[in-house]
């Protein structure tokens, strides 16, 4: 049985929250401009109507917020450290990742975008870009930061296992793989490679904003 969404419409024919996309669609629909957002859970939805679209765009609302006490047993991110990520449009699409100070947000690194990419393509390579930007740096104590468990997995194999078919369009996004990999067999590091808790935290420092 799917889950219940709820609604949001700031802008529409009528505003409010509600419980049905049909009644939702018909206050977007034709409405030039119109502003919503589906939520997982009345309270979000209801807190959500009384503040700003602006502050919604772009966020993953469709998991009901943890409470402060389930917040509390994830602890907290630490500060000093680096958080990498990757956009991509299409999947395949073109694709983007980089790597941020975390405290700051400050961009360390950022490539592409490259031809014919997948989001886990970019996120491995972001972490292994991250790994040799610390060693390069002397800093091997230094935390990375990823929201992709299949990236993390994939470096710890040294393996990019992605079943992304390759063509002259993405050869120099197969070049860098190769490199990578390559990079993993032939350096070590010490650096822990941490899973970013988003429901606790909130989007990574390295988010892209484009959801």
């Amino acid at each position: 049985m799917p889950k219940k969404k709820f609604y949001v419409v700031w802008k529409g024919k009528k505003t409010g929250v509600f419980t049905s996309w049909k009644v939702c669609k018909e206050q977007i629909e034709g409405f030039e401009g119109a502003q919503y957002k589906s939520f997982a859970s009345l309270d979000d939805a209801e807190t959500a109507f009384k503040g700003k679209y602006e502050d919604y765009r772009g966020k993953d609302t469709k998991k009901p917020k943890l409470t402060a006490e389930q917040k509390a047993t994830y602890g907290k991110p630490i500060e000093e450290s680096v958080s990498v990520d990757a956009a991509c449009a299409g999947n395949p699409g073109k694709m983007e990742y980089q790597g941020v100070y975390t405290k700051t947000k400050k961009r360390l690194f950022k490539k592409g975008p490259f031809a014919k990419g997948t989001n886990n393509i970019g996120e491995f390579l972001a972490l292994v870009h991250a790994l040799a930007y610390l060693k390069q740096k002397n800093k091997p104590h230094i935390p990375i930061y990823s929201d992709s468990r299949i990236a993390m997995s994939w470096v710890r194999q040294k393996k990019c296992k992605t079943k992304l078919k390759f063509t002259e369009e993405n050869q120099e996004l197969k070049k860098l793989i190769i490199r990578a990999e390559v990079w993993l067999h032939n350096h070590s590091y010490s650096n822990p490679i941490k899973k970013w808790e988003t429901k606790a935290w909130g989007e990574i420092p390295a988010d892209f904003g484009r959801k």
